[in-house]
């Protein structure tokens, strides 16, 4: 499992808080009496649900303590948080109102497997709405006709500096670990409307592609040591974590040159909202 920093995973907090709000935004629930985040972070968007729907009871669950003991100083009578792995939780059937997953499930293996047992936890009226990291080779492939334009972030860009050290062997269980790397359980948004169609939910799917502009050095690589570098910095120490940690800076320096204005980083997103009617 990945260690979590809070401070770190917050300093893009506006760039993460975007999707969120987004996702949230289509959720055509209007009134609910339980919310549930899973994978709540800091809890600090978590909070937003307590907002959104005043009359309900919201709950945030995480599998980091760092990030629930940042979480609780959030917490009111209306909104509790809890250490919990999302692919544990067992809700009852109908007795909950809103589901939300915000760029938790890509470290949730065989979550396909969870998402019909989350659908028929819905009450008549419920919504369950996840948005998830994209990150292909497809995506991360150079354009055809040959210009140089800053690509989304790929799993095989982690892998591929990972295995080029004396790091390589002590990293190879990072690597294949289930999350944002090489084998991330992510689905193609196909699959998700056909498996919650079946569920009985109406399904709405999209993509977006976000050109976030990063401020200071080596921001990309500021981004990722806060979630998807994670299993490969837990995983050395000493003198190995200072040269792959030089390396990696290194290599995403090369990728996403800084310019007058900042670093490009194109991130793109799948955004699910199936809702009970």
């Amino acid at each position: 499992m990945a260690s979590w920093d809070p401070q770190q995973y917050e300093r893009f907090a506006e760039e993460r808080a975007r999707p969120f709000r987004e996702l949230v935004a289509r959720i055509p629930t209007t009134s609910a009496v339980a919310v549930v985040d899973l994978g709540c972070g800091p809890g600090t968007m978590t909070a937003t649900l307590a907002e959104r729907w005043p009359d309900a009871a919201v709950l945030g669950l995480d599998s980091s303590p760092a990030m629930i003991e940042a979480a609780a100083r959030l917490a009111t009578p209306q909104l509790r948080f809890q250490l919990a792995d999302a692919g544990a939780w067992r809700p009852q059937r109908g007795s909950v109102d809103v589901i939300v997953a915000n760029a938790s499930l890509q470290w949730v293996p065989d979550h396909e497997t969870l998402l019909p047992r989350w659908a028929a936890a819905l009450d008549d009226g419920g919504t369950l709405a996840f948005q998830v990291p994209v990150s292909t080779s497809d995506r991360s492939r150079p354009p055809a006709d040959g210009v140089s334009t800053p690509r989304p972030v790929s799993a095989e860009m982690f892998a591929e500096v990972a295995a080029a050290g004396p790091w390589a062997a002590t990293l190879a269980g990072a690597t294949d670990a289930t999350g944002p790397r090489s084998a991330s359980p992510v689905l193609p948004a196909t699959e998700y409307v056909r498996l919650l169609s079946a569920a009985g939910l109406t399904v709405d799917a999209w993509e977006t592609t976000y050109y976030h502009v990063l401020p200071g050095d080596d921001p990309v690589y500021e981004w990722f040591k806060g979630t998807g570098l994670r299993p490969y910095l837990d995983a050395l120490a000493g003198a190995d974590l200072e040269a792959f940690t030089s390396r990696m800076r290194q290599y995403l320096r090369q990728r996403y040159p800084r310019e007058p204005f900042g670093t490009v980083l194109p991130f793109p997103r799948l955004f699910v909202v199936a809702h009970r009617a």
